[in-house]
């Protein structure tokens, strides 16, 4: 886990390559930030202020019924792009401590199979109402997507990986555009009628979360794994030391255009759709993602500007078991326990300090576990 002591005076434009990156977890922290609670505080805000920049921002903590795009949109796919990110940090750690390469090939394996496990588990698994289950998830998605990437990473090199996120992504819309689906045909990428939809419908035991198709189903995990990879390939020039850290970021955000160009073309013919995972959205998405991270790593990693970061970093090194926490920790007891009284005086601004009052309690929980480094790994 991340190194969270005092930066050094100095910045330091080229980090040591091999170095475990601050701005990851920082970032992740970020990413995670909003699904504990930061939409909560971003809607509690406008409908206070009735500030534009607020009301536009809280206007994005939801997803499109179906085509287009809102901020809500990025936080699940940012978080597989990080997960690939630190996929050749993690390798190369695990080799020098005398681990081989079919050791990571069984714990890639391991680790995806048990965030699936994780997902299901999120979804009600233990309630053992198996037909009303929904085995879907997004921890499950993540596992299966950064399996295949780690699979794939462990057995091709850089140009390889290139070569396989494009035919991931060429192939899948191939299949959406021109394999037949019974009863709509090819082509129709109206929600239910999609192929994506109808593999789900076959192949998905369970309830699926939209009746006649899931947004974490099996085949739109496919695409997904072409996030994963175009994270790894980015954790691999950020491990590379043939750059520096300023032509690091420069070339992140020179990508991320492209990517973001990219997307907005095919996007006329194959919409940005989070709900398919389309090809157009895992550009776009991948294209935020770089210049995010690269905005983060300048700022944290090379300027070493982090005290502002600690925040985030808190809750970026427990991820997954903040997530996992929600399902069965009830925080709003806990914040209604210790500031109720206080919240039943705040008159209008009740709603703005209760969101960030439960946020700090899910924080003041990791802030406590990463003192004592307990950390949940998976």
């Amino acid at each position: 886990m991340p190194d969270a002591s005092p930066a050094s005076t100095a910045p330091d434009a080229t980090p040591p390559a091999s170095r475990r990156l601050i701005s990851l977890d920082a970032l992740r922290g970020f990413d995670m930030f909003w699904i504990i609670g930061g939409e909560g505080i971003a809607h509690a805000a406008a409908e206070l202020t009735g500030w534009s920049v607020l009301v536009w921002l809280a206007g994005q903590m939801h997803h499109p019924e179906w085509h287009g795009f809102a901020f809500y949109d990025l936080i699940f796919p940012l978080f597989l792009f990080m997960a690939g990110v630190a996929m050749p940090f993690s390798f190369e750690k695990r080799l020098a401590d005398g681990g081989t390469k079919q050791e990571l090939v069984r714990h890639s394996i391991i680790r995806g199979l048990v965030l699936v496990l994780f997902g299901m588990i999120y979804n009600g698994l233990l309630e053992f109402n198996w037909p009303e289950t929904r085995l879907a998830s997004v921890l499950g998605r993540i596992g299966l997507a950064y399996m295949f990437a780690a699979l794939i990473a462990l057995h091709f090199g850089v140009r390889a990986r290139a070569v396989w996120i494009a035919g991931i992504l060429i192939g899948y819309w191939a299949a959406l555009r021109f394999i037949p689906v019974p009863g709509f045909g090819a082509g129709d990428l109206s929600p239910g009628h999609t192929l994506t939809d109808w593999v789900d419908r076959q192949l998905v035991p369970g309830r699926l979360y939209q009746g006649d198709r899931d947004p974490e189903g099996l085949f739109g995990t496919i695409p997904a794994i072409a996030t994963a990879l175009a994270g790894n390939l980015t954790g691999t020039l950020l491990k590379s030391s043939r750059f520096s850290g300023y032509a690091k970021a420069v070339l992140m955000i020179a990508v991320g255009l492209v990517c973001l160009a990219a997307a907005w073309v095919w996007n006329f013919d194959f919409p940005i759709n989070k709900n398919l995972w389309s090809s157009s959205f895992v550009l776009h998405c991948a294209g935020w993602s770089l210049i995010f991270l690269a905005i983060f790593y300048l700022v944290i990693d090379v300027w070493q500007f982090r005290k502002w970061a600690f925040f985030f970093i808190v809750i970026g090194s427990n991820s997954i078991l903040i997530y996992m926490a929600q399902a069965f920790v009830d925080f709003e007891y806990t914040t209604e326990f210790f500031f109720g009284g206080a919240l039943k005086h705040a008159g209008a601004y009740q709603a703005l300090l209760g969101a960030i009052a439960f946020v700090f309690v899910e924080w003041l929980l990791l802030y406590l576990l990463y003192k004592k480094r307990i950390f949940l790994k998976v």
